[in-house]
């Protein structure tokens, strides 16, 4: 499997990418995978993905519910390269990941406490948040709300923290089709991406269940909270929300 994949991978090295060039589409295997995660192994993936991301590039990477494909946030040409590489509706907003709950307070406005944040991050979650005027105003300029991801896995964690800036974060698929759990599943959008960065399966590939995402939740009123969408991990976010912070369903 891993050897009709690298070739696959080299087949793409000369496709055109969206406002990328010319789109190397390497295929990078993490040691370990995700069954077995080995982060000390994982320096030199590390390094080359955030490479592609500072020079503009566009990178799929394994994440705790799905790949994902990211980019600089405060980039807005790689902004522009993922709704060109998904064909995604330009109204349709963009998560922001980082790597660490610290890094939030730079980039929204929290309004519920540390401890909150901290009960469902790292984790299968997206909070959504106002913005603050350090983000990007490319991305998502239609509202003043952001979504923000820290996911459940060290090595998009890592990436994170080497890059300058959040990353912008969506799932690895073309929009209003499935959700993918393994690098093959996304095969058509290979020559659009810098790289390819494969952490083996995510969860059971045959379970409609792991392909949900994240539960993205809205915290942007004070003492509420929205489901915008109910995801993986619901019914644990709704009870931490609810019973130990008292917050009201909206």
């Amino acid at each position: 499997r891993r050897a009709a994949l690298a070739a696959l991978a080299r087949a793409g090295e000369d496709a055109p990418g969206p406002g990328l060039g010319r789109a190397a589409a390497r295929l990078l295997l993490l040691p370990g995978g995700a069954a077995r995660p080995d982060p000390t192994g994982w320096s030199d993936a590390v390094a080359a993905a955030a490479g592609a991301l500072r020079a503009g590039g566009l990178v799929a990477v394994p994440t705790d519910t799905v790949y994902g494909v990211a980019g600089l946030a405060q980039d807005s040409g790689a902004v522009r390269s993922i709704y060109s590489l998904k064909g995604r509706n330009g109204r349709k907003p963009l998560a922001i990941c980082l790597g660490d709950v610290e890094r939030l307070y730079r980039y929204c406005q929290v309004n519920v406490p540390d401890e909150l944040l901290r009960d469902l991050l790292p984790g299968p979650v997206t909070l959504v948040l106002k913005r603050s005027e350090e983000l990007n105003k490319d991305l998502n300029p239609f509202t003043s709300l952001v979504g923000v991801r820290i996911p459940n896995h060290p090595f998009i964690r890592e990436l994170a923290r080497a890059c300058p800036g959040p990353l912008a974060l969506t799932s690895a698929n073309i929009s209003c089709q499935a959700s993918t759990l393994t690098v093959s599943e996304f095969q058509e959008l290979w020559p659009q991406l810098s790289l390819i960065v494969d952490g083996g399966p995510i969860g059971d590939v045959q379970s409609p269940e792991c392909r949900l995402g994240s539960t993205v939740v809205d915290l942007s009123v004070s003492g509420k909270f929205t489901i915008i969408r109910p995801g993986c991990a619901l019914t644990s976010t709704v009870e931490i929300l609810r019973q130990k912070y008292g917050l009201i369903s909206e």
